[in-house]
């Protein structure tokens, strides 16, 4: 028992090492010349006119995440829907109750006009 809990632990340590030993290189390693112009900010090589923070607007964020969700939910479907003819009554039941939360979840999405693209 408490060998599992040590490949566990062994794996979470090599898993960091894993992630942050390329970052710590790459900051060790790359070149530092910062100067003005390689501080200023632009779009596409050209030169930002006006107040370069422009504030967007949350919806377009609740939109593009509510979309996402739905995507995602979708993809649990997609294994429900092939082996439908294999399922018991239970899987059946718990797909269903599952579109009904997806149904939900849409409906409070569409009243707190989250869906209206502004």
């Amino acid at each position: 028992m408490q060998t599992d809990w040590l490949y566990i632990g062994l794996f979470l340590v090599v898993a960091v090492i894993f992630a942050g030993a390329p970052l710590i290189i790459a900051g060790l390693l790359s070149p530092r010349k910062p100067n003005p112009i390689k501080s200023s900010t632009y779009e596409c090589g050209i030169e930002t006119v006006g107040e370069t923070w422009v504030q967007f607007k949350a919806q377009y964020y609740i939109f593009a995440l509510t979309f996402l969700i739905f995507d995602v939910e979708i993809v649990f479907l997609f294994p429900w829907a092939v082996a439908f003819d294999q399922l018991t009554l239970f899987g059946v039941l718990s797909g269903v109750l599952f579109v009904f939360i997806l149904f939900a979840e849409l409906l409070a999405a569409w009243r707190k006009g989250v869906l209206e693209w502004v």
